[in-house]
């Protein structure tokens, strides 16, 4: 770890330890000592998001949540750099590279894109890469074990229900023999959570038709594909590409009367049908209080376990499915519609 950061993270480490022998010696008055075990230097972090979606947003929230769980609250003892590069990696590349440039102690990456892109950036320097909804991080080459990385980066592994969601879908179109996938070729995540999709299809009485895509260029041509297909359904992933051009998926599929299942009830919420969906806000809270275990020095971001988080719950829309003629399965009696939330 580059000698600045190293001394700054152990100033926070030492702080936090120095409160803490100072409150056991006291005359039992503790109220100083929890805020103070984020105390010390001002840390300055990087947040980089890959993209401008409200699941990646949710993840945004959860972070600075976590973050202040455990004491570190901007303006107090952290400073924050946030940086959106919008779906374009090489501005993701850039973003990252001026984070190391400009003295970030830590940077904390949102999505598999950006976390690649502040590692490449991060790794030479010493700077710890902290990542939020990195599907396959071995698969990035952002660890070479998920219970001891050894990289310099550590995070949270999101890890999508597909068979709850291969499930959900056959419950709900008894008939349909074809799942359409939309998916960026370049995107570990997408290309691990495909193969996953086709060893499971056979079980479930389906076949997948996949359409690759390089960027957010080609979501209309990649759904109008798939629609030539005459796909029964589409699936989708938390392929950024995809989500953050969801509209455009759902023009092409709405007009060919094709139901969409999302990854994430955020997806709902704006056309797909339904979802086995994952908590991002929660995904990314934990992110943040793994961020702070570094911060404090409770942690070594050369071992610290990447967290999978993996419990999900079924979530729909009955103005979406009601589109396709899709009634609400017995089975999915306890689901939460989310049309009554809004």
């Amino acid at each position: 770890m580059k000698k600045n950061t190293m001394k700054k993270l152990l100033a926070l480490a030492c702080a936090g330890a120095m409160s803490v022998s100072l409150a056991a010696c006291g005359n039992g008055n503790t109220d100083g000592g929890s805020s103070g075990e984020a105390g010390g230097d001002t840390v300055k972090i990087g947040i980089l998001q890959y993209a401008q979606h409200p699941s990646l947003d949710n993840c945004h929230e959860g972070v600075i949540q976590g973050l202040a769980e455990a004491g570190y609250v901007e303006g107090e003892n952290i400073t924050i750099e946030f940086q959106n590069a919008n779906g374009n990696t090489s501005d993701a590349d850039m973003m990252a590279k001026t984070m190391v440039s400009s003295g970030c102690d830590m940077i904390i990456a949102i999505a598999t894109p950006a976390a690649m892109s502040a590692y490449a950036a991060a790794k030479d320097e010493g700077v710890p890469v902290i990542y939020s909804a990195v599907s396959d991080p071995v698969g990035a080459g952002l660890a070479k074990d998920l219970n001891d990385p050894q990289t310099g980066a550590s995070g949270t592994k999101d890890s999508l229900n597909l068979e709850g969601q291969m499930q959900m879908i056959r419950a709900m179109l008894p008939e349909a023999e074809t799942i359409g996938i939309l998916y960026t070729t370049s995107e570990p995540n997408s290309v691990a959570h495909l193969q996953t999709f086709q060893e499971l299809a056979p079980d479930y009485g389906f076949t997948i038709e996949a359409v690759g895509i390089t960027n957010e260029s080609e979501v209309a041509s990649g759904a109008a594909a798939l629609v030539a297909k005459g796909v029964d359904c589409v699936n989708n992933f938390t392929d950024n590409n995809v989500v953050n051009n969801l509209s455009t998926l759902l023009h092409a599929t709405d007009a060919a009367n094709i139901p969409v299942f999302g990854s994430e009830e955020e997806q709902v919420r704006n056309g797909c049908v339904a979802s086995e969906s994952l908590d991002y806000v929660a995904l990314g809270a934990e992110t943040g209080r793994m961020a702070a275990s570094v911060l404090s020095g409770e942690a070594d971001i050369m071992s610290l376990p990447v967290s999978v988080v993996a419990e999900s719950s079924p979530v729909y829309s009955t103005a979406n499915m009601a589109k396709f003629g899709i009634t609400l399965p017995a089975d999915y009696s306890s689901a939460v519609d989310l049309d009554a939330e809004a």
